[in-house]
C-alpha cells in the first residue's frame, strides 16, 4: 500500500476513494480499522471512521489506530479526509486529528485544502464558497451538527488548534507547486504547521498535489486527492489500471438521513418522479411508532425504487431537536434506518442507496461490512462500491452531493454489468 486515508465519516471517505479510483490507484475503503492486513494488490487505503461529531478525544484516538494500521501497510504518505464543507466546531475534530496525526508522523508542513471545484467548494483568501456564497450563506449556518458560521478556514481552524495557522493564498499557487512548496516551508518555518492553502480550480488542486509529494501529511476534501497518484506513478509505483465494475441485479433501496438541501432536492425530485417514498417524522422516531420491520415490509411492497427519508427542513429539525434532545434524536433516527437496512438485506436487497455522512455509517456498520471496492462514479464525488465476499453494491452520498436524479441512477449503476 501506498497512500493511506482516514476519513471522518463514511461518505466522505468513499468521495475521497473514488477521487483516487479516478485516477488509476487500487482502491479499497475498509470500514473502521481492519484487524488483518489489506490485500496486496492494494495501492491506496481509505480507513472510514466515523468520528466528525464525536468527542475530540475520541476522534484522536480512533485517527492515531488508523494510522497505525497505515503505516504498518507500508504506506509512505498520509492523508486525512474531512469534509468540503469543513464540517466541525470550535471544539474540533479537524485541528485535534490533524495536530495529533502531524505529531505522530513528525511531519513537516501539513496542508489544509477543503476545495472541491467539481461540487462548488472553492477557496479564495483562506475563505470557503459553495458555489458563488460564502460558507456561512450557503445553508451550512443551518446543519444540525455542525453548523458553519465563519467562512475564514484560517480563523475556523485556528480555534480548533493549539498553533498558529498559516496561509498560502491563490497568487501563489497560481504560480506553480516550487513556489507552493517554498511556501509551505516558509510557513512552517515560522511555526505555523497547519497551512490553509487557496484552490479555486482543478489545476490548482493538480499544482498542491504536485506540491505535497513529499509530505508525510495532507489534510482537506476529497479534491486535495487529485494530485497525489501522479506523484506515485511518476515514480512507478502503481501498476496500472484500477480493478474492473461489475454491478449487481437485484432489488434496490435508498434511504435518506441528511438534512442538507441537495438531498432535500433529491427527494422533492423523487417525489415528483411519482415514485415511492415514505418521510419518516422525528416524533415517530422518538415515541417507538415506527418499527423497523415494518419499514422493510413497506419498501419491499413498492413498484420501483423505495424511498425512506427524514430530511425536513432546517427550521423543523430545530424544533425536533429543541423537544427531543439534539443527539437523541440523531441517535434515534441512525438506529432506526441502521436497522432497516440490515433487514432490507436480510430479506434480499442486494442494492442500497444512502444520503447522509452519519446515517450512512450507521447502515455500513448494521451491515457489518469490513471492506468495499471502488467502482464507477455515479455524481461527482460519489462512486459506486461493492461489499467485499457478498452480493451487495452500495452509493453513500454526502448529503450535499449529487444532481437531483441521484437515487434511481445511482440504483441503476449499481445494477450495471461489467462492460
Amino acid at each position: 500500500m501506498l497512500l493511506g486515508c482516514i476519513g471522518d465519516d463514511f461518505t466522505g471517505s468513499s468521495d475521497l476513494a473514488n477521487t483516487l479510483a479516478r485516477g488509476g490507484m487500487r482502491t479499497v475503503q475498509y470500514t473502521g480499522v481492519p484487524d488483518r492486513a489489506a490485500e496486496p494488490d492494494v495501492e491506496a487505503g481509505v480507513v472510514a471512521l466515523k468520528s466528525r461529531t464525536i468527542p475530540a478525544a475520541d476522534a484522536v484516538a480512533q485517527s492515531l489506530a488508523a494510522l497505525a494500521w497505515l503505516r504498518a501497510q507500508g504506506c509512505r504518505q498520509f492523508v486525512f479526509k474531512y469534509c468540503s464543507t469543513f464540517d466541525s466546531t470550535d471544539a474540533g475534530n479537524i485541528g485535534p486529528v490533524a495536530e495529533a496525526l502531524a505529531e505522530a508522523l513528525g511531519a513537516g508542513p501539513v496542508v489544509v485544502c477543503p476545495a472541491f471545484p467539481a461540487t462548488g467548494r472553492t477557496l479564495f483568501q483562506g475563505h470557503l464558497f459553495v458555489g458563488d456564497r460564502l460558507l456561512s450563506e450557503s445553508g451550512m449556518q443551518n446543519h444540525p451538527l455542525t453548523p458553519m458560521r465563519d467562512p475564514d478556514i484560517r480563523r475556523v481552524l485556528a480555534r480548533q488548534s493549539t498553533g498558529p495557522v498559516g496561509h498560502v493564498p491563490h497568487a501563489i499557487v497560481r504560480k506553480g507547486a516550487a513556489s507552493v512548496s517554498a511556501a509551505l516551508a516558509a510557513r512552517y518555518a515560522e511555526g505555523r504547521q497547519l497551512v490553509v492553502v487557496d484552490a479555486v480550480a482543478d489545476d490548482d488542486l493538480m499544482t498542491v498535489g504536485r506540491a505535497a509529494r513529499d509530505l508525510a501529511l495532507v489534510t482537506g476534501g476529497s479534491g486535495i486527492a487529485m494530485g497525489l497518484p501522479a506523484n506515485f506513478r511518476a515514480e512507478g509505483r502503481l501498476a496500472g489500471a484500477s480493478t474492473g465494475w461489475d454491478g449487481i441485479a437485484g432489488p434496490a433501496a435508498a434511504i435518506a438521513g441528511s438534512v442538507s438541501s441537495a438531498t432535500r432536492g433529491q427527494v422533492e425530485r423523487h417525489l415528483r418522479d411519482g415514485l415511492p417514498a415514505r418521510e419518516i417524522g422525528p416524533d415517530e422516531v422518538m415515541d417507538g411508532a415506527l418499527a423497523p420491520p415494518d419499514l422493510a415490509d413497506w419498501a419491499l411492497a413498492q413498484e420501483g425504487l423505495p424511498l425512506l427519508y427524514s430530511s425536513a427542513t432546517p427550521d423543523a429539525v430545530a424544533r425536533a431537536q429543541q423537544k427531543h434532545g439534539h443527539q437523541a434524536l440523531a441517535d434515534g433516527i441512525e438506529r432506526l434506518f441502521a436497522e432497516t437496512a440490515r433487514l432490507l438485506v436480510e430479506r434480499g436487497v442486494t442494492r442500497l442507496v444512502c444520503a447522509g455522512g452519519e446515517t450512512s455509517g450507521a447502515i455500513v456498520s448494521a451491515l457489518s461490512i469490513a471492506a468495499m471496492r471502488v467502482g464507477p462514479e455515479i455524481d461527482p464525488g460519489v462512486p459506486a462500491m461493492r461489499a467485499e465476499g457478498r452480493p451487495l453494491a452500495l452509493a453513500l452520498k454526502s448529503g450535499n452531493f449529487g444532481a437531483a436524479d441521484f437515487f434511481q441512477k445511482a440504483a441503476n449503476v449499481l445494477g450495471q454489468p461489467a462492460p
